[in-house]
C-alpha cells in the first residue's frame, strides 16, 4: 500500500523505495528470498493469520519490495507483481472483466495482447471491439451496457499513435467503466497514468524494469478502488514471480532513470538522422516535433524511450535482408527495453482502422551504445541495401 511519499522526485523514489535494510542486517536491497513454506511459531499465530506472509506464493520479502517501489513510482494505491508482461495485462482485464461483458481494446494493441482476447478470453464470454486509437472521447459510440472497460496502450506496439487517454477516460468513467493502460514504452517515470485516468497502470517489467534483457516479469498497479479486486485475482490465479526475478527486478528500479534518459537521448539521435535518409518514408516517434502525436507527447508526457518505428520507402526482400543481415550493433530479436540496440520487421495487423504502408514497417530500440556507432552501422547497413543485396 502506498504511503506519503514527502514530495521525492521519482528519480529518488526509484533508489529509496523498497527498501528493507535494517529487516536485513544492513543489506542495502532485500536479499532474493526463495520461499513456499512459512513456519508458524505457534497454534495461536496460525489460526489468526496475524503474520507479514503466509505462504510464498502470496507474497516474500522480495515481492513485497518491488512492489511498493513500483507502487511509489506508479503514484498508485498497491501492485501485484505476475510472471511476465502478458499475464499481467490477462490479470488486469480479468480483475474487470468477466462472462457477458464487453472490453473495447485499442486496435494497435502488443500482438499477443490481441491473441488473448481473440482466442483465450472469448472462450469465457468475454467479447471483444477493436477501436482506432486516435477516436478520443468519439469512443462513446461504441459503448453498450455491457462494456465493462477500455484498454489502451499509448503509444501504440509497432505503428506508434498516441491516445487521449484523459478524453477516453472520462467517457468511460461516466458510464462506470474500468480504464487500463499498457504503460510499458514511456513507464511511471515518462506517464502518470494515475492522473491520466487509468485505473489499473500494466507494466512488462521485462523491458525496461529489468533494463537487462535476462528476466521475464511484470506487474499491474491498480487505484484504491480497483486494488481489492486485483489482489483478490491475483491471488485466486496463483500468479507469483519468483524472488530472484524480483530480486532483479527491483535492481534493475534503482537504475532505470538513468538507463530511460540515455534509451531517450539516443532515439533522438537516430531518429533526426533517419528522418533525412532516402530510404525512410516516414519514422514513427511522438517525441519528434513532426510526429502527429507529438502534440499529446507533449501535453502529457515527461519523457521518451528509445523505442521506435520505421517505414521503408518500398524495397525489394534481397535488398532489405541485406540491410538487416550487415548490422553489427543491432541484434534482431524481439523484446526491447534492455542495454543493447534490437531491429526488428513488423507485421501490423488492424481492424478498426486500416495502417497505410508502402513499404516495410522496422521496429528499431535504441540501446545504450554510442549513438554515433550506432547511425554508423545503420549508414553502412543502408549502403548494402541500396547495392542491392
Amino acid at each position: 500500500m502506498a504511503d506519503d511519499n514527502e514530495d521525492l522526485k521519482k528519480d529518488t523514489l526509484a533508489v529509496h523505495r523498497g527498501r528493507m535494510s535494517s529487516e536485513h542486517f544492513g543489506a542495502v536491497n532485500t536479499p532474493v528470498y526463495r520461499a513456499s513454506t512459512i513456519l508458524y511459531p505457534d497454534l495461536a499465530t496460525l489460526e489468526s493469520g496475524d503474520v507479514p506472509y503466509i505462504y510464498g506464493r502470496r507474497g516474500t520479502p522480495s515481492s513485497q519490495s518491488f512492489e511498493e517501489t513500483v507502487t511509489a513510482l506508479e503514484g498508485g494505491f498497491r501492485s501485484v507483481v505476475c510472471p511476465s508482461g502478458l499475464g499481467a495485462i490477462a490479470l488486469a482485464i480479468q480483475s474487470v472483466c468477466g462472462t457477458g461483458d464487453h472490453l473495447l481494446m485499442v486496435d494497435s494493441c502488443y500482438a499477443p495482447t490481441r491473441w488473448l482476447c481473440d482466442k483465450t478470453l472469448s472462450r469465457f464470454g468475454i467479447e471483444t471491439t477493436y477501436y482506432d486509437p486516435l477516436i478520443g472521447n468519439r469512443i462513446e459510440g461504441l459503448f453498450r451496457p455491457n462494456t465493462k472497460a477500455v484498454f489502451c496502450e499509448s503509444p501504440g506496439s509497432l505503428t506508434f499513435e498516441l491516445q487521449d487517454i484523459p478524453a477516453i477516460a472520462d467517457v468511460a468513467h461516466a458510464r462506470d467503466a474500468s480504464v487500463m493502460l499498457d504503460n510499458t514504452w514511456a513507464t511511471p517515470l515518462y506517464f502518470d497514468s494515475f492522473a491520466h485516468g487509468a485505473d489499473l497502470s500494466i507494466q512488462a517489467a521485462t523491458k525496461y524494469v529489468g533494463g537487462h534483457s535476462d528476466l521475464m516479469i511484470g506487474y499491474v498497479c491498480a487505484n484504491e478502488s480497483h486494488a481489492p479486486r486485483l489482489a483478490q485475482t491475483h491471488d485466486h490465479l496463483g500468479l507469483y514471480a519468483s524472488g530472484d526475478d524480483c530480486f532483479l527486478a527491483l535492481r534493475g528500479l534503482r537504475t532505470m532513470p538513468v538507463r530511460l534518459a540515455r534509451h531517450w537521448e539516443t532515439a533522438l539521435a537516430l531518429t533526426n538522422w533517419l528522418k533525412a535518409r532516402p530510404e525512410v518514408a516516414r519514422v514513427l516517434y511522438p517525441a519528434l516535433e513532426d510526429d502527429p502525436g507529438h502534440t499529446i507527447w507533449k501535453r502529457d508526457f515527461a519523457g521518451a524511450s528509445g523505442l521506435f518505428g520505421l517505414m521503408f520507402r518500398p524495397v525489394a526482400h534481397k535488398a532489405l535482408a541485406a540491410f538487416f543481415d550487415s548490422l553489427r550493433l543491432f541484434g534482431m530479436g524481439y523484446s526491447w527495453g534492455g542495454y543493447e540496440s534490437l531491429i526488428v520487421p513488423s507485421k501490423v495487423h488492424r481492424t478498426a482502422r486500416q495502417f497505410e504502408a508502402a513499404g516495410p514497417v522496422i521496429r528499431i530500440h535504441a540501446g545504450l551504445e554510442d549513438g554515433g556507432d550506432l547511425i554508423a552501422d545503420l549508414e553502412q547497413g543502408f549502403a548494402h541495401m541500396n547495392s542491392g543485396g
